[in-house]
Order: structure tokens, then C-alpha cells, then sequence
């Protein structure tokens, strides 16, 4: 009975914070702050970034209290809900930077040769290196974006996709066809 006096209560506050009530937002704020800040400590383990997590949470629920829907759950289970989220999105942020920064430092982006000089080495001409150079050039730019990133800055096919915010297998296929391409006009050079 308290228990659904109180949910009540905290959809009242919510429909007041809808009507830009700054005292009813206080309420909300008062209410389950220190249990979104536990929370959120519980999930970053850095008090500092728990307190933005809970501030960016509270601030969720002031620019959009109609996004609340009753027959999802209590006021509490959305606020502690959008907390989780936010701090489980932190948590994977500074992995991937970490990430990142260990790659970096571990060197693994490889430095690698033009392979139009590696090829134009072997045969010794210069027609050849023109060849390849503009066969290069006349690859759709998705697919020479990816053969560059690959070849002449030394990616790996994941690091690749990481950068331009593409799925592994379109990268994959976007290489396939390029090189593909490369090949058919580097033969009809050669003919």
C-alpha cells in the first residue's frame, strides 16, 4: 500500500517535472539521487564519472518526463534504468579508448611500402608504376578508401572497419572487389 502510494507520488512528480516544475524535479532529484549515484559508482568505479552519469540521467528525465510509460515499470526502475545505461555506456567508452591508446603504443599499425613502388621496384618501369597508379585512381572511392587505409597506412581489415564506422563483411567485400579490379586492369595493361 505505501509502496503504491509512493509510485503515486512519483508520477505526480513526473507529470509536474513535464510542466517544467523545478521543485518537483528537486523532489525527484532528492529522492533517488544518492541511489543513482550508488548505482553508478557500483558500474564506473570513478566517483567523478558516476556523478556525470547520474547529472546526464536527471537531466534525461527533465528535457523528456513524458518518456516514462507506466506499464514499463516505477518512476525508479526508468530512472535507475537510464542511470545503468549511461554508465554501462561510459564503462565500454574507456575500454575502446584504452583500447585504442594500447594499440598505439604497442605499434600496431604497421608501416607498409606503396605497393604501387613495390611492384614498379620488381619490374623496374615506369609505365608499370603509371599503370598502377591509375588503375588505383579509377577504383570507386569506397572501395580504394578501404585499399588505401589497408595497403599504404597498414590496417588491418578490423582496424579499417573501426574507422569508418563500417560492419567487418562490407569492408571485406569493398577490398575483394577492389583488388579484383586492380587485377582485371593491371592484366589489360600487360596485354
Amino acid at each position: 500500500m505505501a509502496a503504491d502510494l509512493e509510485e503515486a507520488r512519483d508520477r505526480d512528480l513526473l507529470r509536474r517535472i513535464g510542466g517544467a516544475d523545478e521543485e518537483a524535479f528537486r523532489e525527484l532529484f532528492r529522492r533517488y539521487s544518492p541511489n543513482a549515484m550508488a548505482l553508478a559508482k557500483r558500474v564506473v568505479r570513478q566517483p567523478f564519472i558516476a556523478e556525470e552519469i547520474v547529472q546526464e540521467a536527471f537531466l534525461a528525465a527533465w528535457r523528456n518526463a513524458e518518456g516514462y510509460r507506466e506499464g514499463r515499470g516505477s518512476v525508479r526502475s526508468w530512472l535507475m534504468t537510464m542511470v545503468h545505461h549511461r554508465a554501462v555506456d561510459a564503462v565500454r567508452r574507456e575500454e575502446s579508448q584504452r583500447r585504442r591508446a594500447e594499440d598505439a603504443q604497442s605499434g600496431d599499425v604497421l608501416a607498409v611500402e606503396d605497393p604501387a613502388d613495390a611492384v614498379v621496384a620488381q619490374l623496374g618501369l615506369p609505365e608499370e608504376r603509371r599503370a598502377v597508379r591509375a588503375a588505383l585512381a579509377d577504383l570507386p572511392a569506397e572501395q580504394r578508401q578501404v585499399i588505401e587505409l589497408m595497403y599504404f597506412d597498414g590496417l588491418s581489415q578490423s582496424k579499417v572497419s573501426e574507422r569508418l564506422g563500417l560492419p567487418l563483411g562490407t569492408v571485406k567485400s569493398r577490398t575483394l572487389l577492389g583488388m579484383r579490379r586492380l587485377r582485371s586492369a593491371l592484366i589489360e595493361v600487360e596485354r
